[in-house]
């Protein structure tokens, strides 16, 4: 059997590695329907824009951004390259093809629990900031990747810690809390590509899951995956426009913000005859700094303690 879903023309049955239990399956009775997420326009006024960030995040834990600065021809280029990657002789792909998730930059089927895996291919590179010679270890093919993809890390990772900053305002937060250690760790970019999955009934893409990362921007193309919990049930994202960004807080914030931002579980479906292919960039960050609440949102009485106990950003991940 091929490692990667990518590497066959197609898929007539779901082979019995990604069959999951009954109780992991997406049921449609589990799901009650789609939504739009709220849409924050980053070109209007900036105590809007912070406001509408906030309020989000208290009620569905994500949003889409538009007007956010990725060029369109970086979005465009990006999501050609990465099409073009999975497409690529199996071959070209194997020779990153790696089961350790130690390894930085490698490609992988799935996320495997067991003898089963989820349906989905990944192709997952790491990068600091400045880039500098980071981009060395990326795949060679397509011949275009490496210059694309850092255009497109870079200017998305500013788009984040514009966020940041916005939310540090909305939050009152001192302005400079999210620079230096806490989103120093460079970039985590993973590639996803879904390939048609013969019974959609039977797979998941990703397993239902909260970032353990700061922030994460997603591209999310337009064809349809992506579900968010919400009240008890999943809701179905439907992206509102071609360079929209969808933007989601990890656990990391729950834990600065002592609570009052949450963390939303998220999964992805698979789609019966169209393939989906996703960019999603996480703000990663140092390895060893210490991960707390921040002092602003614990008080000096039992009436608001502090709800997470300090953890080094390593051991927190374990």
């Amino acid at each position: 059997m091929e490692k990667l879903l990518s590497a066959a023309p197609a898929h007539t049955s779901v082979p019995d590695r990604f069959v999951l239990p009954p109780e992991l399956r997406p049921s449609p009775r589990a799901s009650s329907g789609s939504a739009s997420l709220p849409v924050i326009d980053l070109g209007r006024r900036r105590d809007e824009v912070r406001r509408a960030i906030v309020n989000a995040c208290r009620d569905l834990g994500f949003f889409q951004v538009v007007n956010h600065g990725v060029s369109e021809q970086a979005i465009r280029d990006m999501e050609a390259v990465c099409e073009e990657f999975f497409k690529l002789p199996a071959a070209d792909k194997m020779a990153y093809y790696s089961e350790d998730t130690c390894m930085p930059n490698r490609v992988f089927s799935g996320d495997m629990f067991g003898d089963k895996g989820y349906w989905r291919d990944c192709l997952r590179l790491a990068c600091s900031i400045p880039v500098g010679d980071t981009s060395k270890a990326w795949p060679e093919k397509p011949q275009r990747l490496r210059e694309v993809a850092e255009k497109f890390a870079v200017q998305t990772r500013g788009v984040g810690m514009e966020l940041l900053r916005l939310l540090c305002e909305g939050m009152e937060l001192r302005p400079d809390y999210f620079e230096g250690a806490i989103t120093g760790g460079g970039l985590a970019i993973k590639v996803n590509h879904y390939p048609p999955s013969p019974d959609p009934s039977l797979t998941l893409g990703i397993k239902p899951h909260r970032d353990k990362n700061l922030i994460a921007l997603l591209l999310a193309g337009s064809v349809p995956g992506l579900e968010v919990a919400y009240k008890g049930e999943w809701i179905g994202v439907e992206p509102v426009a071609p360079d929209a960004l969808s933007v989601n807080f990890g656990r990391l914030l729950e834990v600065v913000t002592n609570g009052r931002l949450k963390s939303v579980e998220h999964r992805v479906v698979n789609h019966p005859a169209l393939a989906r292919t996703s960019v999603a960039v996480f703000i990663m960050p140092v390895s060893g700094s210490l991960i707390s609440p921040a002092e602003e949102f614990v008080g000096d009485d039992d009436d608001d303690p502090s709800r997470y106990r300090p953890a080094i950003y390593s051991e927190f991940t374990r």
